[in-house]
Parts: structure tokens; C-alpha cells; sequence
């Protein structure tokens, strides 16, 4: 009676370890989805669920708003329902690579960035920078400014910024290596550091193999990174508070990154970075910083090079018990030669919508 017991146990096992692995149902994904409400952590189980069982129903629009309500709009769960629906329609072209040829991609991904940073071409591009700030977690940005600033890199002077306007206005201000005089909050390093540090052996990166996904019709491999506190030499957030009428003071710490990469799968190239900043002090005034860039083939000088077109950068700060965010939202337009004047346009002043959620 027991050896039959014990048999009847295992195969419960195996026959309910067989129904994990079955695809996720149309029924089992939206209780999946109302659970949320009760227990938001399950975020994490979803995604999982989406992307090692994946799904046998057909993604439509309702079930695509559901997602957003219910997932609180949440960028990787959206981006994992639909990865799922193309591993459905096409189980061969989504599929996960070996560890060999997962690794062997990552490889030609280090060799060519790190020769396309050293092939740069010189150029002058336009950075058109939404402000806005909220409540940190409501997502109810309210308007701050628009800051045009003009860009131009070279290999001799690297990467040098002007302050050409601020809501339409025409601004007085001399050309540096940043921009952070400008009063409240600023980003640089999207050319070169971003992607530099992501391969350079002082780094000593940790990538492991996560998901596929689709970058503007391009099928990618993304990879999750780590570079730990003490190897980001080049990174960390900083804090500046007024100390006489256009001057700041500055106060920064080092920190850490963790994120995500995503790389070509046919030429090896890193279509998008998404990170946060990693142990930041809890007494610092700066809580959390979290990026997101794209990049994209664009022209110059009649040659096509693999450029940043859209950072989107947040920043979480103290404010004695309450919390707020701070947001850069940049598009780089009008990449040309190096030595071209940058013209301010009516659309450089006009709102934008938001960028279409990738």
C-alpha cells in the first residue's frame, strides 16, 4: 500500500510539473492579472510565466488594455505579453539561442562597440529636452520647461554642449563639456560613457542571458547586467542645490548599475540600454536614477552610424518625508557634419507626445 502511494505522489508530480509547463491560458492570464490588485509583487510570476511557458491564445487589443490597467502600465509586462504572442505565432524565430551562441553574440556585441566608439564620426546634433516633475510612483508629470541645447562631438574635444534656448527663449551661454550650470536637473555621457562602460574591462560587466524581444522590426536578444559600485568608475548621481545666483554646488556619490541590454541578433549591435543606479547612500538626497536609451541607424554626411535618437532619464529625490521625481525626456535631432550651425525650429518648441512605449 505505501509503494503505491508513494507512486501515486510522484506522478501527481510529474503530471502537475507536465501542466506548469503548458502554455498559460486566455482564463489563467486575466486571474493572473486581477491577483495584482491584491498582491502587486506577482508582477514578477507573470512575466516569468510569460516567458518560460508563454501563451495559447491571440493577443488583441482588450486583453493588450488590460494588461496596461491592471499592470499598472508596466513596461516589461507589456513587453513580455508581446514577445510571448510572437514566440506563439513563430516558436523559431523567438527562440532563445544556446549559452555558446548567446555568449558568441555578446562578443561581437563588445567588438563592435567598443570600434564604433573609436571610429566616432564628428558631429553636431540637437537635443530637444522635455522637463517635467511628479509626485514619485503617481506618473502625473506636470510640465517644467523645454531646453534646446546644441551638441557636437569630436574626437579631439569629445562631447561639448551649448544652451541655445529654454522655452523658446534664445539663452546667452557658453559652450562646455556638460550643461549641469543649467538650473535643475541634467544628464550627459549619452554618446560614448553609456555605452563604453557597458564593455570596457575595468568594468568587469556580468551579463546573463534573459529574454528576445523585436527593437523597431529587429529582432534582439536582451541581456541582464550588473557592474558593481566598485568597478563603475565612470558612474554615480549627483545633487546641486544654488549657492549664489547662477553658481551650484555639487555633491556626488558613486554608485553602482543594473539593467538591461538590448543587442541585435543579427549584427551585434545595441539597440537599447535600460538601467538604474545601484547603492546609492539611503542618507543621500538622490533616492534613485533610472535611464532608458535608444539607438538607431541615422545619417551623416551621407554614411550611416549607430547613434542615441531618445533618452529617457528620472530622477527620485528627497524633500524632508516626501518623495519626487524628476524627468528628462531628450530627442536628438538633426544629426549632421561636424561644424554645422544648429537651427532652432517652430517643432523644436511645439509639445510632443509621448514616444511610443517599445
Amino acid at each position: 500500500m505505501k509503494k503505491f502511494v508513494f507512486a501515486f505522489i510522484i506522478l501527481c508530480f510529474v503530471q502537475f510539473a507536465f501542466a506548469q509547463e503548458k502554455p498559460l491560458t486566455h482564463d489563467e492570464y486575466v486571474k493572473m492579472l486581477y491577483a495584482l490588485q491584491k498582491n502587486p509583487a506577482g508582477k514578477a510570476d507573470i512575466i516569468e510565466a510569460l516567458r518560460k511557458r508563454g501563451i495559447d491564445f491571440v493577443l488583441n487589443d482588450g486583453l493588450r488594455s488590460l494588461t496596461r490597467s491592471k499592470g499598472a502600465n508596466d513596461d516589461d509586462l507589456k513587453r513580455a505579453l508581446e514577445e510571448a504572442e510572437r514566440r506563439r505565432q513563430n516558436p523559431e524565430a523567438a527562440k532563445l539561442p544556446s549559452t555558446k551562441d548567446a555568449a558568441e553574440i555578446l562578443e561581437k556585441s563588445r567588438k563592435n562597440t567598443l570600434a564604433s566608439l573609436d571610429d566616432m564620426p564628428d558631429f553636431v546634433v540637437k537635443q530637444v529636452i522635455a522637463r517635467s516633475e511628479a509626485y514619485a510612483g503617481t506618473g502625473n508629470w506636470k510640465p517644467l520647461d523645454n531646453v534646446i541645447i546644441a551638441v557636437s562631438y569630436s574626437a579631439e574635444k569629445g562631447e561639448q554642449y551649448k544652451v541655445l534656448a529654454i522655452d523658446g527663449a534664445p539663452v546667452e551661454s557658453e559652450k562646455g563639456n556638460n550643461y549641469s550650470g543649467l538650473n535643475g536637473s541634467t544628464t550627459g555621457g549619452e554618446f560614448v560613457e553609456a555605452l563604453a562602460k557597458l564593455f570596457k574591462p575595468e568594468s568587469k560587466t556580468e551579463f546573463k542571458i534573459l529574454t528576445t524581444d523585436v527593437v523597431r522590426n529587429q529582432p534582439a536578444l536582451v541581456f541582464e547586467y550588473e557592474i558593481l559600485i566598485e568597478n563603475n568608475k565612470n558612474g554615480g548621481v549627483g545633487f546641486k542645490t544654488p549657492s549664489g545666483q547662477k553658481d551650484f554646488t555639487f555633491t556626488t556619490v558613486p554608485a553602482g548599475e543594473k539593467g538591461k541590454v538590448w543587442i541585435d541578433r543579427k549584427n551585434g549591435r545595441v539597440l537599447r540600454i535600460e538601467f538604474k543606479a545601484t547603492d546609492i547612500p539611503a542618507d543621500f538626497r538622490v533616492r534613485a536614477f533610472e535611464s532608458l536609451i535608444d539607438y538607431d541607424w541615422v545619417e551623416i554626411a551621407g554614411e550611416k552610424f549607430l547613434l542615441p535618437i531618445i533618452s529617457d532619464n528620472r530622477f527620485t529625490s528627497a524633500e524632508g518625508s516626501q518623495l519626487f521625481q524628476a524627468r528628462n525626456l531628450i530627442r536628438f535631432k538633426n544629426y549632421q557634419r561636424y561644424g554645422t550651425d544648429v537651427k532652432i525650429l517652430d517643432d523644436d518648441i511645439k509639445p510632443e507626445p509621448e514616444p511610443k512605449k517599445p
